[in-house]
């Protein structure tokens, strides 16, 4: 399965293909439910250099080159969006602790609380008024951390 996109000031293809496990993977009897590898080629033009990036991913069904393909476009979809949740809601790209495990520990909780503020329903907001009004409101910060 083949696509390819233009725009954001670069070219991008890609390329994907799936096939059963080979037998001859060492260890594969560890591996009992797996069925199929999958294989995703990106293939980037920006400023006139061509970037590749070859991921591998391992699959319990054997599917379409189609649904494989949307699969993985879906996995990355969620990923870039959170990451761009993080960097406007929270401004993260923007922190800049470095001192010790702060930067790990303020990652980890950056990335449950879209989660908490998007289940807490009892304000008709986005995430980043819930965060704000949180700051605010020590009240409703308790519902969000509480339910």
């Amino acid at each position: 399965m083949d696509s390819s996109e233009k725009g954001h000031g670069r070219e991008e293809s890609r390329v994907y293909a799936i096939g059963p496990v080979p037998e001859s993977v060492k260890d594969l009897e560890r591996w009992k439910r797996v069925r199929a590898i999958g294989m995703a080629t990106n293939i980037t033009v920006r400023d006139g250099q061509e970037h590749t990036e070859i991921r591998y991913y391992i699959l319990t069904r054997y599917v379409s080159g189609k649904r494989f393909a949307d699969a993985v476009r879906s996995h990355w979809g969620i990923e870039n969006s959170l990451h761009w949740q993080l960097d406007v809601t929270f401004r993260e790209d923007d922190c800049r602790v470095r001192k010790g495990h702060a930067d790990a520990n303020l990652s980890v909780i950056r990335r449950f609380a879209p989660s908490m503020l998007k289940n807490e329903k009892s304000e008709n907001l986005g995430i980043k008024n819930k965060r704000l009004l949180a700051a605010w409101d020590t009240d409703y910060l308790a519902k969000v951390l509480f339910g």
